[in-house]
């Protein structure tokens, strides 16, 4: 019975995470959006615990739990959208939802041929997971992301740091008119703020 309790969590986690991603789609209130989708990230963290990857799953609460979907839920709660408005021009877009779902579904089908009639890389990615006692969970995914996949994580700060620039950055500058302005900067536009005269 005790061997049955990790399968019976895993469907337990899954099936929560699956219903939860189908709500945050369909309900018709933001904020309960947001709040569904916390409980599919806290699930989705069960079943990397699950997985062993202990790290990944405090990983994707403290960053995606505690940061993104919190600013989520305060963009939501603090700007005044108005969703029936956005909600008029729904059905044109319907054919290139179905399309685009279309596309990813012949995608997984390829994928699943391949693994298929190859099976050498699913036999790849089910090796044994080196043990606790000689590799620690932090230990085994920097040794993975600094070495197999350095350069796609290089090139996923570049683009990151590449995006900084369109944050307001002031800018303090002296005129004639010995008036302080502060400049932002936030992408190609430039805002200025009289500051006041000076002394």
């Amino acid at each position: 019975m005790a061997e049955l309790i990790p399968t019976i969590m895993f469907y337990v986690f899954a099936a929560i995470t699956v219903l939860s991603a189908v709500m945050v789609i369909s309900s018709k209130n933001p904020v309960h959006s947001v709040f569904f989708l916390i409980l599919a990230f806290f699930n989705s963290a069960g079943l990397f615990v699950l997985l062993g990857a202990e790290y990944i799953a405090m990983t994707l609460v403290i960053v995606y739990v505690g940061a993104v979907a919190v600013l989520f839920l305060f963009v939501v709660m603090m700007l005044d959208i108005n969703f029936a408005e956005l909600r008029q021009g729904f059905m044109k877009y319907v054919p290139l939802g179905f399309g685009v779902a279309f596309i990813v579904f012949v995608e997984l089908v390829a994928v699943f041929g391949v693994s298929v009639r190859k099976p050498a890389p699913l036999a790849a990615a089910s090796q044994v997971i080196p043990a606790a006692d000689k590799v620690s969970n932090t230990s085994a995914v920097g040794n993975v992301l600094y070495t197999y996949y350095i350069y796609p994580f290089q090139m996923a700060g570049i683009i990151h740091a590449r995006h900084l620039r369109h944050f307001p950055q002031p800018q303090k500058r002296h005129h004639a008119a010995d008036v302080h302005r502060a400049y932002f900067t936030v992408g190609e536009h430039q805002f200025c703020c009289v500051l006041g005269k000076a002394r």
